[in-house]
């Protein structure tokens, strides 16, 4: 494996969220959180999901990045009630830090499908609710830490692939841009899944990272051809510096497929779902080759994981 998994997996489980009753008193699980650095410290925005399956986020700090300390709270989103509609889940978090704030890009299921919500915080105490940036069912959208030809780019996963008795889902991720946060155009398709292997379906993770060579970028993958199950891995894949549509190299294996028993054995069996990563910059916001990379992951929708490697390792994985 090209990651390393962290001695003390899992690092947060259902045990370690506070009960903050009545509404998150003894929680099913915790999994899929969004990640940064902020103030020294590693931050994770964790979904929390309760008995009765309602969604809620929740903080947790670390000075070490494996022991967490869960804040006693909710994420609240100011602003959130305009939303014409009913908002029945807000969940699997993306933390981009661009232009001195942090953005946060959700998941919020809606009466009419999946859309992508955007939010911004400077503290991690207070949240606005920026607005519903996508008109069509989609998931998995990160925004990039740098504008691109002095607009906001974002990686995307339209959902028009319907699974046998299951929900929408994707095998596509896209390219859009932006001017104001709200109102994207597509650009064009970025990569597809490939069809019998490790990553028919597809979708982004953690939001991309700038290194010399690129864009370097965590995604999913699922292989759905086993029939009894689908088995959530991730791969990684380094796009072009200045037209992040066109890739440039590409994973042929996964670089993480689960393994151990909470990854195997959960309320969603099988699953690695990569969806935070917080990096070491060699300095001016450009990792190095020596960088380490701290990726968090959900395993098998029921706790949170760690595991770590360096920049060069990723990417001499995406040009093996």
């Amino acid at each position: 494996m090209v990651f390393r998994r962290c001695e003390a997996n899992p690092i947060i489980t259902r045990e370690d969220i506070p009960d903050v009753s009545p509404e998150l008193a003894d929680v099913s699980s915790v999994f899929n959180p969004g990640a940064t650095d902020y103030r020294g410290r590693h931050l994770l925005m964790l979904r929390v999901q309760t008995r009765g399956r309602e969604t809620r986020l929740m903080m947790a700090e670390s000075d070490d990045g494996a022991s967490f300390d869960v804040w006693p709270r909710t994420v609240e989103f100011r602003g959130i009630d305009r939303v014409i509609g009913a908002v029945h889940h807000v969940y699997d978090p993306r933390i981009t830090k661009i232009e001195g704030r942090h953005l946060i890009t959700l998941a919020m299921d809606m009466d009419y499908g999946c859309r992508v919500g955007v939010a911004r915080t400077s503290d991690f105490v207070t949240f606005d609710f920026v607005g519903l940036a996508s008109k069509n069912d989609m998931r998995n959208g990160v925004i990039f830490p740098e504008r691109v030809g002095g607009r906001y780019v974002r990686l995307d996963r339209p959902n028009k692939v319907r699974l046998a008795d299951g929900p929408t889902t994707g095998d596509e991720i896209w390219l859009s841009e932006s001017e104001d946060l709200i109102e994207w155009d597509p650009v064009r398709r970025v990569m597809s899944g490939r069809a019998h292997y490790w990553d028919e379906l597809i979708g982004s993770g953690p939001p991309p990272i700038r290194i010399d060579e690129g864009w370097l970028h965590i995604y999913h993958g699922v292989a759905t051809h086993f029939g009894s199950c689908n088995i959530y891995q991730a791969g990684a894949v380094l796009l072009d510096p200045d037209d992040p549509a066109r890739v440039v190299a590409r994973t042929r294996n996964n670089i993480l497929e689960p393994r151990d028993p909470w990854e195997v054995s959960g309320h969603v069996p099988n699953v690695i779902f990569p969806s935070g990563l917080v990096v070491e910059n060699g300095g001016g916001g450009v990792a190095s080759a020596d960088s380490k990379l701290t990726l968090y992951y959900g395993a098998a929708d029921t706790c949170v994981c760690a595991a770590t490697a360096t920049v060069g390792d990723v990417l001499a994985a995406c040009r093996a």
